[in-house]
């Protein structure tokens, strides 16, 4: 750290190639890396977007004086490169999830924890537009008391790199998940999950999972109250949407597809008395009027929750644009990280938050994979290491 400024390195160029601008223009950051083993994409974007800094060899990396690294990089990788980035002594943000085994989960935990430096898994789901608004409306107590939660999130991976191929819904269910955890502050305790549907025999190869589309009926720790998560990666025509429910007994938010706007249903009065007439309370629908919430950032930053915002305006043929990314939520990710480290306090998405949330797609797949079975998700908050 220089002059209370870190210096940090983002791993992985491709879905990653997103953030390094938004670091280099944060108030809290000297010096932005740029790391990818494809030295061709490494040279082309460093001199597309003029980072000087770039490394190829991640080994090296670990030993040079960055204080913080942002993993961007395949689902496989993300327990490996995570692991080595805490055991030298680096901050680690990473995208999700965060790995694809319980034994994964807990050797991270224990790796930040020994460490003593930061790990923030980076869920873009809590921080979009979205989220935010629904969480405002949460704390003004205008939901009341929530009583069911859904998640889903629809997309086809056709033409993607070769892992994704047959990977099971579920090891890729955080943005379908984290926002009904977050919003009902909840830690899920068990899960039964169902698959459905067929798969093309190529696509049950690589991972043995027969399934194109799982869902799960989640029950929250000390709670009376279950959220149901319904995630697509193949053979399912649907158009993409991460999106969510969450049903008050005052008021209720829906949001199903990704290019329109939310619903909000309220009552229109209170419970009626004495009417034996009367079949149900009336409901007001309206489409919600959703803000930025750009305030919440740093001026240099603010920029980079609109759409469509790119590094050059005088250049947009450039391929990977800068900002906007999942409905405004990369700046808010990268503020989060950021300021954690310059504050020396926990992330909001800790090391033990993003167990939590990744471990439900886990034992949700062991779920669909044994008919239905009912699955005991570890509680990672119990976890101590000495």
């Amino acid at each position: 750290m220089r002059n209370n400024k870190i210096k940090i390195a983002v791993v992985g160029l491709r879905f990653g190639g997103e953030f390094p601008a938004i670091y280099r223009d944060h108030p809290d950051v000297y010096d932005v890396v740029i790391c990818d083993k494809n030295i061709q994409l490494l040279n082309q974007y460093g001199n597309t977007f003029g980072f000087e800094n770039r490394c190829s060899d991640y080994e090296e990396l670990l030993d040079s004086d960055v204080d913080a690294i942002h993993i961007v990089t395949d689902i496989h990788t993300h327990y490996e490169l995570t692991i080595k980035a805490l055991r030298a002594g680096k901050h680690c943000a990473c995208t999700v999830p965060m790995a694809t085994t319980i034994n994964e989960l807990k050797e991270i935990i224990k790796a930040q924890q020994e460490s003593g430096k930061n790990y923030m898994m980076m869920e873009t789901a809590v921080y979009t537009y979205q989220c935010l608004f629904v969480k405002e409306l949460i704390e003004q107590g205008l939901i009341g008391n929530i009583q069911f939660l859904r998640g889903i999130h629809f997309q086809d991976m056709e033409g993607w790199p070769d892992y994704w191929m047959g990977l099971p819904p579920m090891y890729y269910a955080t943005h379908a998940v984290a926002p009904l955890l977050y919003l009902s502050d909840s830690v899920p305790e068990y899960v039964y999950c169902l698959g459905s549907g067929i798969m093309r025999e190529e696509l049950v190869e690589q991972y043995g999972n027969p399934y194109p589309v799982e869902t799960a009926i989640v029950k929250m720790k000390g709670k009376s109250l279950v959220a149901e998560v319904t995630r697509s990666l193949f053979e399912t025509a649907r158009e993409y949407v991460e999106g969510f429910t969450i049903l008050g007994d005052k008021m209720s938010f829906e949001w199903n597809m990704e290019k329109e706007a939310p619903i909000l249903f309220r009552f229109t009065d209170d419970i009626p008395k004495g009417h034996l007439g009367t079949r149900g309370r009336e409901i007001k629908t309206e489409v919600a009027d959703i803000p930025n919430f750009r305030e919440r950032l740093p001026k240099s930053i603010q920029k980079y929750t609109e759409q469509h915002t790119i590094l050059d305006p005088n250049n947009p043929h450039r391929s990977i644009q800068q900002g906007g990314g999942h409905h405004g939520s990369h700046p808010h990710l990268v503020h989060e990280f950021v300021r954690s480290i310059i504050e020396d306090r926990k992330p909001e998405i800790d090391a033990v938050t993003a167990a939590n949330w990744t471990a439900v797609g886990i034992c949700a797949h062991e779920s669909a994979m044994k008919q239905g079975e009912k699955i005991k998700i570890p509680d990672f908050t119990e976890l101590e290491y000495k």
